[in-house]
C-alpha cells in the first residue's frame, strides 16, 4: 500500500532547522517501506528562496511554497489553515510529519483537530501499521518506558530532534510549486508579532546540538561554568544546565534541560556535577551516549550513564578539555 506524506518544515529567516531535514529523510524512508507514495514538503513563511534550495537537496517529490508576508511570523491559526489546504494535494492514505520544535508542537495538534487526524507528539521511531496507517514509538515516564501509539487515521506526528538521521538525496524529479494562500480565519490576526529577538551565541541550538555539555550544582558556583564553556568549545557542543543552576541564576533559562526545560536527544550528553534528579533525567535520558562526571558514586545519574567518572568535575574537566584539544590539534582554551 502506498502512503503520501506531508512534511511541514520549521525555518527561521530562510534557514531550515536540522530537525526539518530529519523529518524529510524519515518521510522518504517510510515511503520506501510502503512501496511507493509521494513526499510533499510544505514550506510556510516569507522570503523562502534559500529554504527551497535546502529542501530540494533532500529529495522530496513536491515542494509547496506558501511565501507571503502574512506568514512571516508564526501563527498556529494561519499555518494550520494553509497546511490543511496542502493536505488536499495528497492521495489517500496520507500522514503529516513535522519536527517537534516549538512550531511543530503547537501546529500539529491544531491541524489534527481541524482535519480529523490522530496525533502522536515527540516520536522517536515510526513503522507502517498492518492494514494501513502508522505506529509511532514515543518515550514516556522520563524515558523509562516506550509507548506504541496506534494511528489508523490520518496520523500527525512530531519527530523528536536528533532521533532520526538526515540524509541528502538528489531527486531530479522534484517539483517546486508556489502555493496560493487560502482565506485565513479571523483569529489568525488576533495576535500581532511586533518584534522578534533572536538570541545568537557561539554554540549550537540546544535541542538540535549533536553534543551537549551540561553543568549542575557540583560546579560550586557560576564562575566555574567557564570549564563547561571550554569543553563545549573543543567539542563543538551546546551548553546545558540543571534546573538548580538556572534557579540559582548561574545560567539562563534557555539552557535548562529537564521536565520544565528542554528535552534533548544528542549523540553525546556530558553531565558534569549533575546528580540526576528525575526532573533532569526526563529531559536527556534518550541521549544515545551519556557520560556522567560526579564525585558522588551513588548519584542517580550513573544509573542512566553509558560511562561514569567518579571524581570532582572541577579537577576532571580541565584535564579532559586539554586532552581532547590536543588530540584534535586545537589550541587549549
Amino acid at each position: 500500500m502506498t502512503l503520501d506524506l506531508l512534511v511541514l518544515t520549521d525555518q527561521r529567516g530562510g534557514s531550515l532547522k536540522v530537525s526539518s531535514l530529519e523529518a524529510i529523510s524519515e518521510a522518504r524512508r517510510l515511503v520506501a517501506k510502503e512501496g511507493g507514495g509521494k513526499v510533499v514538503v510544505g514550506l510556510l513563511g516569507h522570503d523562502l528562496s534559500a529554504a527551497v534550495e535546502g529542501v530540494r537537496a533532500f529529495g522530496p517529490d513536491l515542494v509547496l511554497v506558501a511565501d507571503d508576508a502574512k506568514l512571516r511570523a508564526f501563527s498556529a491559526q494561519a499555518y494550520s489553515a494553509v497546511a490543511a489546504r496542502m493536505l488536499e494535494r495528497l492521495s489517500e492514505p496520507k500522514a503529516v510529519l513535522a519536527p517537534a520544535t516549538a512550531l511543530g508542537r503547537e501546529l500539529l495538534p491544531r491541524l489534527a483537530v481541524e482535519v480529523g487526524g490522530t496525533i502522536a507528539p515527540d516520536v522517536t521511531e515510526i513503522a507502517p501499521r498492518e492494514g494501513g496507517g502508522l505506529v509511532a514509538m514515543r518515550p514516556i515516564f522520563g524515558g523509562r518506558a516506550t509507548l506504541a501509539v496506534d494511528l489508523p487515521t490520518l496520523p500527525c506526528l512530531s519527530l523528536r530532534p536528533n532521533a532520526f538521521s538526515s540524509e541528502p538525496k538528489s531527486n531530479p524529479a522534484t517539483v517546486v510549486e508556489p502555493f496560493a494562500l487560502p482565506a485565513l480565519p479571523p483569529t489568525a490576526e488576533a495576535v500581532v508579532v511586533e518584534k522578534t529577538v533572536v538570541s545568537r551565541g557561539d554554540t549550537p541550538e540546544l535541542t538540535e546540538a549533536p553534543i551537549i555539555v551540561s553543568g549542575g550544582r557540583g560546579l560550586k558556583g557560576p564562575e566555574n561554568f567557564v570549564l563547561i564553556e571550554k569543553l563545549a568549545k573543543v567539542l563543538g557542543a551546546g551548553i546545558g544546565a540543571s534546573r538548580a543552576v538556572v534557579d540559582a541564576g548561574w545560567r539562563p533559562a534557555s539552557e535548562q534541560v529537564g521536565q520544565t526545560g528542554k528535552t534533548v536527544s544528542p549523540n553525546l550528553y556530558v553531565a558534569c556535577g549533575i546528580s540526576g534528579a528525575i526532573q533532569h533525567l526526563v529531559g536527556m535520558s534518550s541521549s544515545r551516549c551519556i557520560v556522567a562526571i560526579n564525585k558522588d558514586s551513588a548519584a542517580p545519574i550513573f544509573k542512566v550513564a553509558t560511562y561514569g567518572v567518579v571524581g570532582d568535575a572541577l579537577t576532571i574537566l580541565p584535564a579532559l578539555t586539554t586532552t581532547l584539544a590536543k588530540s584534535k590539534g586545537l589550541p587549549v582554551p
